[in-house]
């Protein structure tokens, strides 16, 4: 696994690392490489395609979950509270009959929890009470181009002309819907796209700096261990950041965190996990792209968001974006 990989589903949540495909091989040739029959691909597809779907519906959730007047900290708190058991079992079951763990994995692994779960789940979150679902997951989407860009900047790699295009494609695909919502919310919709984006930024560093550590003690582990210690720190920030009182929210709340942790965090996890078993790592992250399509019509249908022509656009160019990145790679 190379520190230059890209997340089957690029949002800021829980996802394997071993899950993040660089695409450095089309779809054809991926399948090639792993031999199964297309009757057996079926399954692994499905793993995958299911396990994007279930990551994107945790902007549809924290847009619901707002609606009962809880804010950011204790939100993401009661996400992480019901989310940290079910993670520090992952640790456990797939840290069995490895080496123990040395003060340097401890180190390590826990600033690439605080980057790519705590920091980038925080702000996630908080963007998404100022923007739309809709225009949240295109801007996740964009982790692809940012851990290219941080590949050039730390390590120095050179970007071609026809990646610096698909650059633009993308990028031009969020400023169109973004520019829709500005004019329409104004500067909280401003604010609330800075918050997204620096999530993005802060899980394409956890992307960037975690190669070596997925080869060294392997990635699931690694995705237990880095998302229990954000857990962590969520909870850490709610007890420093309010009181008590805060607990006391609506019972809709709690469900929804609950369902929260479950459905749209550690299930997708494994589904992925599967899914890259069947298929391979690179078909897994093509797949993903139905990732903001079923954002967007969740988004529709569940929380009333327009369905505009300046969407429809948009979202066409974020994905050919991707995909031209994928392929020319």
């Amino acid at each position: 696994m190379r520190s230059e990989t890209i997340a089957a589903d690029p949002s800021a949540d829980p996802v394997p690392v071993f899950a993040a495909a660089a695409a450095t091989l089309p779809a054809e040739a991926a399948l090639a490489n792993q031999g199964p029959g297309r009757t057996a691909l079926w399954p692994g597809l499905a793993l995958a395609m299911a396990g994007s779907i279930a990551f994107s519906g945790k902007a549809i959730i924290v847009k619901l979950a707002y609606r009962y007047g809880v804010d950011a900290v204790t939100l993401i708190m009661y996400r992480m509270l019901f989310a940290l058991p079910l993670f520090a079992v992952l640790a456990w079951w797939a840290g069995r009959g490895r080496p123990a763990l040395t003060r340097r994995d401890w180190l390590v692994s826990t600033g690439l929890g605080f980057s790519g779960y705590y920091l980038a789940s925080f702000l996630d979150f908080a963007g998404l009470a100022y923007i739309t679902a809709s225009l949240e997951r295109l801007i996740l989407y964009l982790n692809p181009t940012l851990v290219l860009g941080l590949g050039a900047v730390v390590f120095k790699r050179r970007v071609r002309a026809r990646q610096v295009i698909a650059l633009a494609v993308s990028y031009c695909g969020v400023l169109l819907v973004f520019g829709h919502e500005v004019s329409v919310q104004g500067t909280n919709a401003a604010l609330g796209t800075a918050l997204v984006f620096a999530s993005a930024i802060s899980y394409a560093v956890y992307l960037v700096a975690s190669g070596e550590e997925v080869q060294r003690i392997g990635a699931l582990r690694l995705t237990g261990l880095a998302t229990s210690i954000a857990c962590l720190f969520c909870i850490a920030q709610f007890l420093v950041l309010r009181p008590m009182s805060a607990l006391a929210v609506a019972p809709q709340v709690v469900w929804l965190s609950v369902l929260n942790a479950t459905l749209c965090t550690f299930a997708p996890v494994l589904m992925v996990m599967m899914a890259i078993e069947r298929v391979g790592a690179a078909v897994a992250a093509q797949t993903g792209m139905i990732g903001p399509l079923s954002t967007i019509a969740m988004g529709i249908v569940i929380l009333g968001e327009p369905f505009t022509a300046w969407v429809v656009a948009g979202t066409a160019l974020v994905l050919t974006g991707i995909w031209l990145l994928a392929k020319w790679r």
